[in-house]
Formats: structure tokens, sequence, C-alpha cells
């Protein structure tokens, strides 16, 4: 099946920007954004926290209609309108085709998604049997079960999909099972873009991976990412990095 890039790039409107020494745009990453084109298939974004990437795609979803908080298109729930405007100064390039389904998930607000879908099963007929959708109630399995029940029922063939760091939800072998099912979905026409830590995640070949941090945006490789170098080099000799991490820095701290 042919891979549809919904959405080809966004770009950041920067003679509209009022300030740059202010937040959002002070933080490196974002004021240093021009346009970034998105991999028809999966693009990760890497970095550390506060680097910007939550925020980024925050706005990317935003501007792709989807409710800041996360869920579908209809998603109408806001319990605290806390969301950056970098939104308003991002303009999208879309693609020829429109996605039949889509979905942003944040780890952060999954469970207000979760109450969400309940109350709308409880109150509302039009939405009766919405939860079956998604395989029951989200509320009755554990956080990463409910997770991984968003995964296998609730997206479908020709998606666009947007995901902030899904792994909160993980285990390292829910990781790989996920890593399985973006591979599917993706064959199915779907196109993700996922902010993550999770270097099983990030080891998808079919992908391009940014990473941000305080000189700006820039393509790297799987091999470069951070959380690949670091979890190498921890397994590699774990025994001396836990000593480290556990002991601190010796040498100097010591009296003579």
């Amino acid at each position: 099946m042919r891979i549809r890039p919904f959405l080809r790039s966004i770009r950041l409107e920067r003679e509209e920007v009022p300030d740059f020494s202010r937040y959002p745009f002070s933080i490196p990453a974002l004021g240093s954004l021009d346009t970034l084109e998105f991999h028809e298939k999966v693009t990760f974004l890497v970095g550390e926290n506060g680097s910007g990437k939550s925020t980024l795609m925050e706005a990317v979803a935003v501007v792709c209609g989807f409710c800041a908080e996360g869920g579908g298109r209809n998603f109408q729930l806001e319990s605290r309108a806390t969301h950056s405007g970098l939104w308003r100064f991002l303009r999208a390039e879309i693609g020829p085709l429109s996605p039949r389904d889509g979905y942003f998930l944040r780890a952060e607000s999954f469970y207000n998604v979760a109450s969400y879908l309940e109350d709308l099963d409880e109150g509302y007929p039009f939405a009766s049997h919405i939860l079956d959708i998604y395989g029951g109630s989200l509320h009755e399995c554990s956080h990463g079960e409910s997770f991984f029940a968003l995964l296998q029922n609730r997206l479908g063939r020709d998606g666009l999909y947007l995901f902030d760091e899904p792994e909160a939800a993980l285990s390292p072998l829910r990781q790989m099972a996920m890593l399985s099912r973006l591979h599917q979905l993706t064959e199915e026409g779907c196109q993700f873009i996922i902010a993550t830590h999770s270097p099983i995640l990030l080891a998808y070949p079919h992908s391009r991976i940014y990473q941000l941090d305080e000189t700006g945006i820039r393509a790297i490789s799987y091999e470069e990412s951070a959380p690949f170098q670091l979890t190498r080099r921890f397994l590699n000799d774990y025994r001396r990095m836990t000593a480290e991490l556990l002991d601190g820095p010796r040498g100097n701290d010591e009296t003579s």
C-alpha cells in the first residue's frame, strides 16, 4: 500500500513572532525553528527534558485540528488552558490526501482523555458504546494496558497519529510490541510523529529522527541519538556507571 504523507512539513512564520525572548520562543530549538519536514512514515523528536519536544508536539497537534490535551479530532476537553501559543505561528503543508483517522496521545493527560470517554459513554446516547472502539473501559486497565488497548483497537489504516512520550506507560517488552504495531500501521498507510526517549522505538528503520537541543533542531542518525548512546554505555558497563552515579565524583572532595 502506498504511504500517504498527510503532513509534509510545518513552518514557523518568523516575521509574525513578536518577541523571540519570550516563551516558547526562548527555548533554543523553538526559537531557531524554520521549516521542519516530516517523514512519510515515522518522524521522531528527541531531546532532553525542557528541550521543547512536547511544546512542539502540542503545537503541531493543534494546527492539525486536535485538542491540546489529546484524543481524536472531535474531542472537546480542556481541564485547563495551559498550552503555549506556538501553534498560532505555525503553518502546515499538507499532502494531497486527507487521513481517514487521527489521534493525539499525550502521556501526561491520558487519564483526562479516558475520563472524557467514560463520560461520553455514560451520558450521551449518540456516543453510547464508544468504549467498544477502545476495547472497553480504559480506567479498568493499568496505565500501560490502557495505552496498548488504544494502540491495538482504536488506531486504523490511513491515519495521522501524534504521540508524546508513549513509552512512559509501557514496559520494555510492550515497547517492542509497539514497534511491531507501528510497522503494521505504517504498512496500512499511516503516518506517525512521535516525541520519545525510548531507544527501542527510535530503532524503527523507516523514519527520520530530529534532535532538539540548545543549538536548534537537526536530523541525526539512530546511533547519534542520546537515548541509544546512553543506554548502550550503561548496559556495556553498568557496574562502573552505577558505582559512579551512587558514589559521586571523587578526588577534590576528599580531605587530606
